[in-house]
Formats: structure tokens, C-alpha cells, sequence
């Protein structure tokens, strides 16, 4: 067999498979070719989802009708102008796009360079180049494909739906507007708008946030805790959503890396570690952050598309995402979104669906099987029990008419005036009503504890009268007796008793009375999910969550006004305290307003 160079036609139509695998793909390389090149405004038209036509309009710098000739050639590029693959200032770089695209469609680019008397247009049909010619362009420049993939009939198989293949283009536009706030852009199928976004005034962290939440809604722009990081030279910034409004996939998490959006596995691994105290493991928060690197610290050059990038110390970016996130989180304080509180008020309008509520309607921490176990922990309980940790009375309790005195203003979530249901505090603020799930907020006061307890050294323990004896399987006592030393931590003192059971002799004090029996049969199930191979000591927090959950008040139990009023003040206080372990929201306000709207008020 003899060995052959490949026609320059193939060598591009088999470059261009790496570079243009989709319309969305082409789309993106050329809008990044108009942020190049200084654009303030990009106008895009997409007809049949990018088969037909992809069209890109600029106000940029503009080409020559030599540097036109040039563009269109493989490996040509205006910017690497030393010849440095480790500084680069923009996003294009390769000097592929263009005859790529050309290789495999039909390309056809007017520019007119600023200052010009004229403008010129080349075009390219599968490789063949026709061109430069004179054209009458404004200033800036016109990128024109059609028929993509008409040159390779099996790639064009490939492709999507028309529906599909649109929504990746909407996508690829979206992610680059997001870094670049100052540009407007405008996306069409030619009959609607598919995108339009003026240019953001402000400083750069408004701009960016009036921006994302264009793109990613209102309810994030509402919603959303500002990120400011910095570490060892690396500065991370952006904008995460409170865990209470989330999502049921990970579509709207964007990490950008100089100005570049990239798809990076390290991003979805940081977020996950940052929001793991705060979500069930369905559920995934909305988050968009900028990294800004030293161009030494990271390689953008290990994908021919520049949708991935490799870090010099990947472990140095995934520590700084998750630090960054986790501040952000507790200073958020107990505040929860604001959707919980419109899902609640679309429920309660008559005629009205429920709107769906942007949290799961079930945790994920919590073992199964363990049906039997569960009811009788939320079995009501008498009223002479004592609320560990919260006996002490922290706001006045209302008067007999149920009205009570004005609510001080140091109060964010007001002072309760009645419990219903044995399950969920009414409080009162300064503008309005906070109602708040008994259970779901003492289980994160609880777990909070726990947690600032390992901190300092350990949870302090209670002894038993009568050590307890829990009978179980012999796997199951077999790994708790394992992790017996790491569990002591927790405060949780347990031996073996025997080949199938083990007995409790010490229980952590911040549980108060708690069902034992039920406590250490989900532990096993607990430990028996994790895996044998994991380290105890890495997913501490993991036990600690089911622990809270039981050592929480009850839904069921009746407290006091007293009761009530501190665990409000607790709530106020402790991080994360507006949302349980498991994603879900503590309490829902409302505002006078909104109860005024609901009956005709307003």
C-alpha cells in the first residue's frame, strides 16, 4: 500500500469535522471572531436551525480585501502575533474556522476595515475560493453560511432536529454574552427573536448580573449571592443562586476561564462539593462564575472547538470554587428564594395551578426501608418534652387577642404569634407573615451544630441510664462497629453485643431524647450506601445530616410561644437556616402586598 499525501479539499472537509460538528458549533466561532474583533453589537439570523443559514453581523475593526484572501486560508491568524501559544488575549487563536466552515458549506464574508473608502467580499463553496470583489458594506463585517454540510452528506445525517439544533445555537450565544455584558446581541430565525440583549451599563458585577438574569431568568437575578474570590493569583467572580432555587439537571451551571465559556467536569464536581450540605443529590443549583488565570496556569490549547482547557493545579481552581461558594452560602444567612414564596401564592389563587416548587419534594440523604421506624418518630409527641438547645424564651409572646405588640425591627422573621397543625410557627413581621416548617428548620439548626461542634473537637455527649441494645443483621453491626471511633466524634457511643447486634451507650447532647433503635438502624443503611471504601472522617457531614434529622423537633409537636420565638431568633442567626438538609425551604414569606393581592385588595 502506498502512502499518499490527502488532497487539501479532504485535509479541510476532515479538519472541519473537528471544529464544526454542529451548526451551534460554526455559530460560535464566528460570533467569537466578531468579539475579536471589537465588536459592540452582533446580530444573528439562524434559519432552520443553522442548516440553512447562519448569518453573523458586527460593527468590529473590520478586514482588508488582502486580509480577506488570507481568512480563508487553513492556519491563518491575526491573532498570535508572537507566535505564543501560551499568552493568548483572545478567543479565537487556531486560524481554523473559517476554511473549515468553508470546506463544508457555502461561506461568503464582506467586511469593509475601519477607515476603508470600501469594502470587499470573498466566498467559498466546498474549498473552492472565489474572490476578493468590491462590495458596498458599511464599516464591520457580514459572515454568511449556507447549506452547511451540503459538501459532506453523512455528516449532515447526523444532525438533530431543526428544534434541537436551534436551541444548541441559542445556547452557544447565550454563554458567550454572558462573559462579554458590554456587547448587545440579537438572535432570529427570521421570523422571531430569539435572543435580544442591549448592552449592560454599570460596573462590571451589575452588568454581569443584569445579564444573567436576562439570560437565566429573573428569578436568579433575584435570588442570586455575588461571588468575590482570590487565591495564590487566581480571581474568581460571578453569581450563585440560594440553594432554595434550584434545578432538576445541571443546564444552568457556566464556568468561563478568561473570558472563554468552557465545559469543564471540574466545575460540576466544585459546585456539588460546595452545595452538598444544602441539596438533595437530584437536584443542582444555578451558578455562573468567571475565573481569570495566569495564561502560564492554564492550557486553552487541547481541543480543536476551545471548549475544554487543562489547569496547571487543578486542584488549587476546584479548592478556590468551593471555598468561594461556601462563604457566599453562609453569608447568605437563612435567607431562602423568593420563587418559594411565589409558588406559595400561585397555589393559593383561586383558579390558580400550583406552580411547580423549585425544590424536591423529597430529600435524598435520608435511608429507605425504614417505613415502620419513620412513623413512629413522627408519631406526636407529649408536650412536656423540652426543644433541646431551645428553652430559653428569646421574644415576647403575643398577647391573648393574638394580635400582639409591634414586631421589633432587628426581627427578619418576626415573632410568632400561633402554631397550626402541630407542625408549622406563623410569625409576624414588620410587612408581612412568615410561616415556617417546625421540623425542617430545627433539622438544619441541629445539623449546623453538629457541624461547628466537630470543628472544635468533637460532639459533646450524654450518657445513658440504660445503655440500649438495637438489634440488626450481622453486616450492618459489623460496620458500625468498624466505624465505631469516627461515630464517637459525632457523639454517638456504640460496641459490639453479640454477633448481630450492638449497644448505644452514649447518644450526642445536642439530640436531646431521641429514638435510638430508629437512629442507628439508619446509620447502618447510611454507612452500607457510602460504600465500604470511603473514609468516614470525608463524609462526616454526610452522618451528621441524618442524626439531625432525628434529634429535630417533631412535625407533630406542640411548643410554646416561647419555643417558637427562639427558634425563630436561632433561625435568624445560624447560616443556611433557609433550607434543610435535603434542599428544601424552611419557611415562605409573604409580604402584606401579596396577601392583599389574594383577596382582591390590590
Amino acid at each position: 500500500m502506498t502512502i499518499r499525501l490527502l488532497p487539501p479539499g479532504l485535509v479541510n472537509r476532515i479538519a472541519a469535522g473537528e471544529v464544526v460538528e454542529r451548526p451551534a458549533a460554526a455559530l460560535k466561532e464566528l460570533v467569537e471572531n466578531a468579539i475579536d474583533a471589537g465588536a459592540a453589537r452582533i446580530e444573528v439570523v439562524l434559519r432552520a436551525g443553522g442548516r440553512a443559514l447562519i448569518a453573523v453581523t458586527d460593527d468590529g475593526s473590520g478586514l482588508t480585501g488582502p486580509e480577506l484572501k488570507l481568512a480563508v486560508e487553513r492556519h491563518a491568524t491575526s491573532k498570535l502575533p508572537s507566535d505564543d501559544l501560551v499568552h493568548i488575549e483572545s478567543l479565537g487563536f487556531r486560524g481554523e474556522a473559517l476554511p473549515s466552515i468553508g470546506a463544508v458549506a457555502r461561506l461568503s464574508i464582506a467586511s469593509r476595515a475601519a477607515g476603508a473608502e470600501e469594502g470587499w467580499r470573498i466566498e467559498v463553496d466546498a474549498g473552492e475560493i472565489r474572490g476578493p470583489v468590491p462590495d458596498p458594506i458599511q464599516a464591520g463585517t457580514r459572515v454568511e453560511v449556507r447549506d452547511l454540510f451540503y459538501a459532506t452528506p453523512a455528516r449532515l445525517k447526523f444532525l438533530k432536529a431543526e428544534r434541537t439544533e436551534r436551541g444548541h445555537g441559542v445556547d452557544a450565544v447565550n454563554r458567550l454574552a454572558m462573559a462579554h455584558p458590554a456587547i448587545a446581541f440579537t438572535l432570529t430565525d427570521g421570523e422571531r427573536d430569539l435572543i435580544r440583549l442591549g448592552a449592560a451599563a454599570g460596573d462590571l458585577f451589575d452588568a454581569r448580573l443584569a445579564r444573567l438574569g436576562a439570560i437565566m431568568g429573573r428569578a436568579f437575578e433575584d435570588n442570586a449571592l455575588e461571588i468575590a474570590a482570590e487565591r495564590q493569583g487566581l480571581t474568581l467572580t460571578g453569581f450563585a443562586a440560594v440553594p432554595t432555587l434550584n434545578r432538576g439537571t445541571a443546564r444552568h451551571q457556566y464556568l468561563f476561564v478568561n473570558g472563554r465559556p468552557v465545559r469543564d467536569r471540574l466545575l460540576g464536581g466544585a459546585v456539588r462539593g460546595a452545595y452538598a450540605d444544602f441539596l438533595a443529590r437530584d437536584r443542582h443549583p444555578m451558578v455562573a462564575l468567571f475565573l481569570e488565570v495566569p495564561a502560564e496556569a492554564v492550557d486553552v490549547n487541547v481541543h480543536p472547538a476551545k471548549a475544554e482547557v487543562r489547569f496547571r493545579d487543578a486542584g488549587l481552581v476546584r479548592g478556590l470554587i468551593v471555598g468561594a461558594l461556601k462563604h457566599a452560602l453562609a453569608e447568605a444567612g437563612h435567607r431562602a428564594s423568593t420563587t418559594v414564596a411565589q409558588a406559595a401564592l400561585g397555589a393559593a389563587r383561586p383558579g390558580g395551578g400550583a406552580m411547580p416548587p423549585p425544590y424536591p419534594q423529597g430529600g435524598a440523604r435520608v435511608p429507605r426501608g425504614l417505613a415502620e421506624a419513620a412513623a413512629r418518630y413522627f408519631a406526636p409527641a407529649g408536650d412536656g418534652a423540652v426543644m433541646p438547645g431551645l428553652a430559653e424564651p428569646s421574644a415576647r409572646p403575643a398577647n391573648d387577642d393574638g394580635v400582639g405588640e409591634s414586631v421589633p425591627a432587628d426581627y427578619p422573621l418576626g415573632a410568632a404569634r400561633a402554631q397550626v397543625h402541630a407542625t408549622y410557627i406563623v410569625a409576624q413581621t414588620a410587612d408581612g407573615i412568615v410561616i415556617v416548617d417546625q421540623h425542617a428548620a430545627h433539622e438544619r439548626l441541629v445539623y449546623e451544630r453538629m457541624k461547628a461542634a466537630l470543628q472544635n473537637g468533637g460532639v459533646p455527649r450524654q450518657g445513658l441510664l440504660m445503655p440500649e441494645v438495637v438489634e440488626l443483621d450481622e453486616a450492618a453491626a459489623d460496620r458500625l462497629v468498624e466505624r465505631a471511633p469516627a461515630l464517637a466524634e459525632l457523639g454517638l457511643a456504640l460496641e459490639r453485643f453479640g454477633p448481630g447486634a450492638v449497644i448505644v451507650r452514649e447518644t450526642p447532647a445536642l439530640l436531646g431524647e431521641v429514638d435510638i433503635q430508629g437512629l442507628v438502624r439508619d446509620l447502618a443503611d447510611e454507612l452500607a450506601e457510602l460504600g465500604d471504601a470511603f473514609a468516614l472522617k470525608e463524609r462526616l457531614e454526610d452522618v451528621c445530616s441524618t442524626m439531625a434529622c432525628h434529634g429535630s423537633v417533631r412535625a407533630g409537636r406542640r411548643l410554646n410561644a416561647e419555643e417558637m420565638n427562639a427558634l425563630l431568633r436561632e433561625m435568624e442567626v445560624t447560616p443556611h437556616s433557609g433550607q434543610c438538609n435535603h434542599g428544601r425551604p424552611t419557611y415562605v414569606e409573604l409580604k402584606l402586598a401579596d396577601i392583599e393581592k389574594l383577596f382582591g385588595r390590590r
